[in-house]
């Protein structure tokens, strides 16, 4: 019986062991599991981080533009460590609107923060205006977005609760909406916080010294007003503070990190928090083209009430980045954990890491525990779309790091009333690639797509590999540096045959490219074919 015994609680640790591992990246872990790290902490596209602690949990949450779920939210208990407990935001309001496409719109920078035990979470529409979500838990459930100011251009907002009762809320304008840009307002909210009920004031112009000022975060601190706030666009900026003893101003000005001699080009736009102990961070992010904008972790001190953000080495008050450094100091050591990639598909619910172009449709996927995966159903391409980038049914998820292989094993069986059917793995940004099954008359072929300035409605350029002797086949993309993207294929699993072809990712609109699955075909009928795929693995 002991032995039995013993056997069992063995197999339930070996268990354990592998479910952890699981859950750790094959190809970017920042904690260098010797009390240091590297940045990045986060070596994929979380764009606009911002945190908050509560107790001994920081919780982050990042822009998600027009991808659904959106908001998600990471926990750690280091500020090294994150892996993604959630979304906020499940499907996107207008729901019609974001029903389809919106590439670049939607969830543009938000702010987190804890009040009254709750959390807030404001985020902006540049569309539509300013949103509200709150949960008593991180987990939610997340209350439907309440439009706390309807308006064009409104974008990055940031709320602040002071001493006096009083609730006020940052934000900065979109000059593509709003027709300006560069400048911050400050303005009153209702106490609930709910309501902007004021126009409010200019506090800031940046025109002159900090041009691209955006993506301001509302702190307060030995009576000091501070507004964090990145400046000099995306991939070449700085970090500027500005501080007052009023909330309306004026506030002085100072440049607290910028690259300075690292190689870690615009490092801005994040937040500022505070460990347990005192230690004071910075999180923020890196423009790296078509991998997206990447999340650091830079260490922070106060000088004369003025934040240093990064290591200041030539003493002019000016921070740079740290490309390794001393983790946070906690009260009890976290395991190493990163976000999600690999999906095994043999639950109820997809991995957290996967999100669809739009608002989806329960017709679009079905999990299926007993065969452990994932059955994605054909659905028409619009008839308005001249490609992919029209598309919402593809389910994609972030590039992990700079260097990885994603594979996926697919079973496809075909509407046998239909043809040019398609399902398969792509590579998708402004342009994409795809190496997909096709259906025709005669059977099922293997083609690889390419699609060059999709966004601007650019057509395909399709070639046949080989016909399938049957449903099963596995795909492959194995991307390098600079982003170059090798496609291949195999029949069992073992020898891949590669495309010859180089496909180099590019960017999406505000975002890195991602890597993901489709099924789609071009004509209406009563009934769909379907793909089944067994899993989804991220790797070297």
């Amino acid at each position: 019986m002991k032995r039995i015994l013993v056997t069992l609680l063995a197999a339930i640790c070996i268990n354990a062991v592998n479910a952890q591992q699981q859950n750790i990246s094959k190809t970017w872990v920042a904690d260098l599991g010797n009390g240091t790290y590297r940045n990045p902490v986060l070596d994929a596209d979380y764009s606009d981080p911002d945190a908050v602690r509560v107790g001994d949990k920081f919780y982050m949450i990042a822009s998600s533009f027009d991808a659904v779920p959106g908001l998600p939210i990471l926990e750690s208990t280091d500020l090294v460590n994150w892996k993604l407990i959630g979304h906020a935001l499940k499907r996107q309001p207008p729901f019609e609107h974001f029903s389809k496409t919106q590439h670049g719109n939607g969830v543009w920078a938000p702010a987190i923060r804890y009040h009254n035990n709750e959390f807030y979470i404001y985020y902006p529409d540049p569309d539509f205006g300013i949103y509200l979500t709150k949960a008593k838990n991180i987990l939610g459930p997340w209350t439907d977005p309440v439009l706390v100011e309807g308006g064009k251009g409104l974008i990055d907002p940031c709320p602040l609760w002071d001493e006096d009762g009083k609730v006020y809320l940052t934000h900065g304008y979109a000059g593509s909406r709003a027709g300006i840009k560069s400048v911050l307002v400050v303005k009153r909210m209702n106490a609930a916080g709910d309501k902007t009920i004021e126009e409010g004031k200019i506090v800031f112009d940046g025109h002159e010294q900090d041009p691209t000022l955006e993506g301001p975060k509302f702190y307060k601190r030995n009576g000091y007003y501070y507004i964090f706030a990145p400046a000099g666009g995306v991939a070449t900026g700085w970090q500027l503070v500005l501080r007052s003893k009023n909330v309306y101003g004026p506030y002085e000005r100072k440049v607290v990190m910028d690259q300075g001699k690292s190689p870690i080009n615009g490092p801005h736009q994040g937040a500022w928090v505070t460990t347990p102990n005192g230690e004071d961070w910075f999180l923020h992010f890196q423009d790296k083209e078509a991998y997206g904008r990447v999340v650091h972790l830079q260490p922070m001190k106060w000088i004369n009430n003025w934040p240093v953000i990064g290591i200041d080495k030539d003493g002019d008050g000016i921070g740079e980045p740290v490309l390794t450094y001393k983790k946070p100091s906690v009260a009890k050591a976290s395991a190493i954990f990163t976000p999600a990639e690999s999906d095994e598909f043999n639950g109820t619910d997809l991995g957290l890491q996967w999100q669809w172009q739009a608002n989806p449709v329960a017709t679009w996927s079905f999990l299926n525990p007993s065969k452990g995966s994932l059955r994605l159903y054909t659905a028409k391409i619009p008839d308005s779309a001249k490609n992919l980038w029209d598309v919402p049914n593809i389910l994609m998820q972030k590039f992990p790091t700079e260097e990885f292989t994603a594979t996926t094993k697919l079973s496809f069986t075909a509407n046998p009333k239909l043809e040019n059917e398609k399902v398969g793995l792509t590579i998708y940004g402004l342009s994409y690639a795809y190496l997909a099954v096709k259906s025709k008359k005669d059977g099922l072929y293997l083609v690889y797509s390419v699609c060059k300035s999709a966004d601007k409605g650019k057509a395909e350029s399709e070639k046949q590999l080989v016909k399938l002797d049957g449903k099963d086949v596995y795909l492959r993309v194995k991307v390098g540096k600079g982003a170059k993207c090798e496609f291949s294929y195999s029949k069992d699993g073992i020898t891949f045959t590669s495309i010859d072809d180089v496909f180099e990712a590019t960017p999406g609109k505000w975002i890195g490219a991602k890597v993901g699955l489709f099924a789609v075909r071009d004509q209406q009928t009563n009934d769909s074919g379907y793909a089944d795929f067994d899993w989804f693995r991220v790797g070297k």
